[in-house]
């Protein structure tokens, strides 16, 4: 049994690695940095390969199949992504472009490759690391907001295509809500509420993943709030979603 993982140097994707590794997975483990890698190499007791790729650019999200599509894969983690807080009118347009490059197209490209494969011999599992923000728009947090979006729906409509093939290849999406990990100082903001250990995100996130979940929300607290959500205007959500947003930038200042 293999397992693929993107951004797996820390945080969500670390984490997967070392409970899979529990579980006797070997590991393709993918990130930017080499040195990362090998440190959580050295907590893995199975078999385990490293990559160092940057996902941002095209030609390695494609040279990553290259060098892993014979490897019989089991479980593709597509994980690796960041986000950028501030008023869309005044965020770095480049990095923008860089996030949606990964956050979106990395995502895009895997998941398609891959899952043609998995159909071929009708077995596999892919785990798209979404959010909660996937349901929501993003007012301070726009681009990231809209990929999520854009990846959280896409693994929804993959799924339905399964589920009417009958295929025994399954997708998820893991939408949790604040998660410890590295994102707020990428994106220059903090959480305004407490969020949740990444080790618990991926143990639930992968034991749903073979329960053959479609949608993965760990904390019940963020189930409800999507749930009434559905109930809410738009408008009501965008200045919930904002005043959120500002609170956090605020919290760095």
């Amino acid at each position: 049994m293999k397992a693929l993982i993107t951004g797996s140097s820390s945080g969500i994707g670390k984490e997967m690695a070392l409970y899979l590794a529990s579980l006797g997975y070997d590991l393709i483990l993918v990130s930017q940095k080499r040195q990362d890698l090998e440190q959580v190499q050295k907590g893995i007791k199975t078999k385990t390969k490293i990559i160092a790729l940057d996902l941002q650019k095209e030609e390695n999200v494609f040279k990553l199949y290259d060098l892993t599509k014979d490897e019989k894969i089991d479980i593709l983690i597509n994980n690796a992504g960041f986000g950028l807080f501030g008023v869309f009118s005044k965020t770095d347009l480049k990095r923008e472009l860089e996030m949606i490059e990964l956050n979106v197209k990395a995502y895009h490209i895997l998941t398609k490759l891959f899952l043609q494969d998995f159909m071929k011999r009708d077995s596999g599992y892919i785990l798209n690391v979404c959010s909660s923000a996937g349901f929501m728009a993003g007012p301070r947090l726009s681009t990231y907001y809209a990929t999520k979006n854009y990846v959280t729906k896409l693994t929804m409509a993959i799924n339905e295509e399964l589920r009417v093939a009958k295929s025994k290849v399954h997708i998820s999406a893991l939408c949790p809500g604040p998660v410890n990990t590295n994102f707020n100082k990428v994106a220059q903001g903090g959480f305004a509420i407490k969020g949740v250990s990444p080790e618990y995100v991926a143990k639930y996130a992968i034991k749903q993943m073979f329960k053959n979940k479609m949608i993965i929300v760990p904390t019940l607290k963020m189930k409800v709030t999507l749930f009434l959500s559905r109930f809410a205007p738009y408008r009501l959500q965008l200045m919930v979603a904002y005043h959120i947003q500002y609170r956090k930038e605020k919290s760095r200042q």
